[in-house]
């Protein structure tokens, strides 16, 4: 028989990485500006256009780069991953949470779901450790220049990649296999046995869904008082510093997860 699965899911800003990932080189070096004259200006072009704010910030990207006559191919951004500073222990924490699960008699998987830009997400030294990226991505044309949005991922559609996460439709192109009633027994991934980890208030659709459902929603945070009415509104489970670490609370309660779901799959086994 099969092993169970467990999902880790995260958020990626200012959940696995310290800060918006355009903020460590394309805004103050490639762009030349602060990064909260950046993110108000595409506040301002959401604001201005009735936009959704996802799409203001690619396009923005864009055209500031066009502007200040910087080039921009999939590759560049692919580039602007490699120089981003992450939470303590997340280098280690993929290769100790899998030899955990294997040890409770799981699998552990790993998935992104961010607003970010899934272009610099893979020039990242963790990527390799992720079974899928849902995050914002352009379409780019014969030269390699960004030319349209292709998957624009804001926080009330982030939802729908957990749905895809648990039927296995991961091909954005499968629409289909989303809207099918599929019982929560026969799907690949239970809801029971997801955790989602983020940061604050974009990721509540996706930490509200996963928490009603039976899955745990934890948020981490430099500053508690940021993410404490999250708890307080009965938002997320847990409340954690964004230390990813053997010795810190994160590790250890992702770990008391994983071996009470392995437990109850275990029990569900010998029912069978």
């Amino acid at each position: 028989m099969a092993k169970p699965i467990i999902a880790l899911i995260y958020d990626f800003d200012k959940t696995l990485c310290t800060k918006n990932m355009q903020e460590y080189e394309f805004i103050p070096d490639k762009m030349g500006m602060a990064p909260g004259d950046f993110w108000a200006a595409a506040g301002k072009l959401a604001a201005d256009n009735k936009m959704d704010g996802i799409l203001a910030y690619m396009y923005l990207m864009v055209e500031m780069a066009r502007d200040k006559k910087v080039r921009v191919s999939r590759q560049d951004f692919v580039r602007l991953g490699e120089n981003m500073e992450f939470y303590p222990g997340v280098g280690q924490w993929f290769g100790k949470i899998n030899n955990f699960g294997s040890w409770a008699g799981v699998v552990v998987e790993h998935y992104i779901i961010s607003s970010g830009l899934k272009e610099i997400i893979e020039g990242c030294s963790i990527f390799g450790h992720f079974s899928e990226v849902f995050a914002s991505e352009f379409l780019y044309d014969e030269y390699d220049r960004p030319s349209w949005p292709k998957n624009a991922v804001n926080y009330t559609t982030k939802t729908q990649f957990l749905f895809r996460i648990s039927k296995n439709v991961l091909d954005l192109s499968h629409d289909d296999g989303v809207n099918e009633h599929v019982p929560e027994n026969a799907r690949r991934i239970s809801f029971a046995n997801m955790i989602y980890i983020g940061d604050g208030l974009t990721d509540v659709p996706c930490m509200r869904l996963v928490k009603k459902e039976g899955g745990h929603s934890i948020a981490v945070y430099e500053e508690r008082r940021q993410v404490e009415h999250l708890l307080r509104d009965e938002r997320v489970n847990y409340i954690l510093p964004a230390d990813y670490g053997e010795d810190w609370p994160l590790y250890k309660r992702v770990c008391d997860i994983i071996g009470t779901r392995a437990e109850i799959e275990r029990l569900k086994g010998e029912r069978i």
